[in-house]
This record gives structure tokens, sequence and C-alpha cells, in this order.
């Protein structure tokens, strides 16, 4: 009989058929060959470090499982403290299996690599840019909760306020597991604070999310085919940022990617920066070509305009956040806004996962 572990929310796995994937898996590396093929060598081991952390943490629960049952059965004449010690034993339990049992979501190839994420501001002029903003301070804000590093490699200010476009890579275990349910377009309802007449506007941004590839991945960049360009780097930084062209630009001439860095102090470490970022993009663009099934779990490139959002932030005349996806919403904008994210992401996760099964 297959062993299933369970929470209350009703998620279900089987434990046995995860540690014969793990077997499976220990014997293809036996294989002579395993490693002639590289990338194909390192997307096993990937999976199987996955699998193996699920596989041992359930087994370490289950071992304390059985523990608590045998110490219920001896409790008769123990009195009241001890099986409320007991108690309070399964509750914590039950609460690190439903943790346990959330990442099992994590079923892609690259959930959890680091994410490369962009923002970028839509139809609405100077609201929108304001609104980029906004959602850089509560990406940063849920990705600091969670102990993630968080590094900005370009950002473009608007020209009155807020900012234009930014890019960040999110480092972190199952960084892009958790932050690829945000790809797409955001919406935003308030009362305008650069309106003096006090109007209600609607501000869109875009959200585009990939992982970081790691160096094993197998992409073909030739020298001849990139514009490096140097120029000034704005914004923040010390007198050596801004006095000197470190910032580069480096531009994919037969795709037109383009990525660019200016974090780093010398233009040798914002080259370096730039072009895992380039890698990364045009790795992603190669298995959307190449792979039916992973073009068709990324979201689709829209008009950053009304009636393409995922979700929706209305601060006027009430207050609440939907996510047109999953129909998951809170009244609670101020904390969504605050980086309290889990639950949009929760659901996002669980509904793509009962669409596969």
């Amino acid at each position: 009989m297959p062993r299933p572990c369970w929470n209350d929310s009703g998620g279900i796995f089987d434990i046995d058929q995860t540690d014969r994937q793990i077997a499976g898996l220990q014997g293809e590396m036996s294989v002579e060959n395993f490693w002639q093929n590289p990338q194909a060598a390192n997307q096993i081991v990937r999976k199987l470090k996955l699998l193996k952390t699920i596989s041992e943490s359930w087994h370490r629960h289950d071992h304390r499982i059985r523990e608590i049952a045998e110490f219920f059965h001896i409790s008769e004449g123990e009195g009241e403290d001890f099986l409320s010690h007991l108690n309070a034993d399964l509750d914590q339990l039950k609460e690190e299996l439903g943790r346990l049992e959330f990442f099992t979501l994590f079923d892609g190839e690259y959930d959890r690599n680091n994410a490369i994420m962009s923002i970028n501001a839509g139809a609405g002029g100077t609201e929108s840019c304001d609104w980029v903003s906004m959602l850089l301070r509560m990406y940063t804000r849920w990705a600091q909760a969670r102990g993630f590093e968080v590094t900005v490699t370009d950002i473009l200010s608007g020209e009155e306020a807020g900012v234009k476009n930014v890019t960040m890579i999110i480092r972190g275990e199952y960084a892009y597991g958790y932050l690829r349910s945000e790809a797409g377009v955001h919406r935003l309802v308030r009362i305008s604070p650069f309106d003096a007449n006090k109007r209600r506007h609607t501000s869109f941004a875009s959200v585009d999310i990939i992982p970081e590839y790691e160096g094993d991945v197998e992409v073909d960049i030739r020298p001849e085919d990139l514009r490096v360009d140097v120029y000034r780097a704005g914004g923040k930084g010390g007198q050596h940022v801004n006095t000197t062209d470190s910032a580069v630009r480096i531009t994919h001439l037969p795709t037109g990617l383009v990525s660019q860095c200016q974090n780093e102090r010398s233009q040798h470490q914002n080259k370096q920066v730039a072009l895992g970022i380039l890698k990364s993009r045009l790795y992603e663009l190669k298995l959307r070509e190449q792979a039916e099934k992973r073009s068709r779990e990324q979201p689709q490139k829209q008009k950053i305009e009304w009636g393409s959002q995922i979700r929706s932030y209305v601060l006027h005349p009430y207050n609440l956040v939907k996510d047109h996806r999953t129909d998951f919403e809170t009244g609670d904008s101020n904390g969504v806004l605050d980086g309290k994210l889990d639950g949009f992401i929760e659901a996002f996760l669980r509904e793509k996962k009962a669409k596969r099964d």
C-alpha cells in the first residue's frame, strides 16, 4: 500500500513513488557514460537533490509520528499535562508536514534556482512609474522576509517620479519557484497623489520572471553577435559609480535581447553580471523554442494595459487585492504591498498543480 502524506488543505503525495523516483535516478547516475552529456546529467542531479530533500524530510517526520503514537498508547494514567504536551507536539508536526507538502508544488526543473525579475511601467505615465516603485518595494520586502538576497542590477528612474523599469536578481532557495506566479500585468486603482483634483487613476506595470540558469547550460554566444556599450551609471552608488563609465549594456544582435548592469563598482564586474543575465534570457528563449510544453507554461506576453492584468490592487473606493487567475483575494491591500504575497503564490501553485494532475 502506498504511504500518502497529507495536510488539512487536502494536498497529497505518494512518498513511495518519490522513493522509487530517487532509486531510478540513482540507477541512471550509476551508468558508466552518465557524464558524457553534462547538461542532461546536471538536470538529473538537480531533480535527485530536490526529491531527496522531500523524502528525507518526510521519513524524519514519519519517525516522529510513530514516536508520538507510541507515547499516546502508553499515556494512560499520565495526567492531562502529559496529554497536552503530546497534543502540542502533534499540532507542531502537522504544521511542519503542511510546509513539507507545499514544497511538492515546486515540480518545475528550475524552481529551485534564483530568479531574475524585471518590472516595467505601462500605460499611465508618471502614475505607472510610481506603481513600479511600489512593486519594487513589495517584492523586496517579500524577499527580505524570507531571507533572500535582492540585487538591483539596473534601474531607470521616471521623468517626474518613480521608476520606468528595474531589473533585479533575487537569490534564495526556490526563488524562481515562488516568483514565477508573479509574471504578468499588475493593475493599481487609487486616488492619485500626483493629481491636484484627487481623481481616481488606474496604472499598469508588467512583471517578467525567468530563472537564473546555472553555469552548465549550453548557450552559444559569439562575441561578434554582441554590442557592448558602456555609460555612466546614475542614481545612488557613490562618487566612483557616478563619475566613471562603469555601467554596461549588452545587446545580442540576432535576437535583439538586451541586458545591462550598473550596480557593481567596476566595468568588468558589471559586464559579467550583464552577461549572466543575457545568458539566462537566451537560454530561456532557447527552451521556449525547443519545448512546446515549456512554452505553454510561460505567460503569454500581453500589452501592459486594461484587460490583460493578472492581479488588481484596488485602494479606492475600497481595499481589495484580487488575482484574476485563481480568484484568491484579500482586503489587506496594505499588507500585500508590504510583501504579504504568500497566499497569492500558494493559490497559484496549487491551481497549476491541480490542472496538471
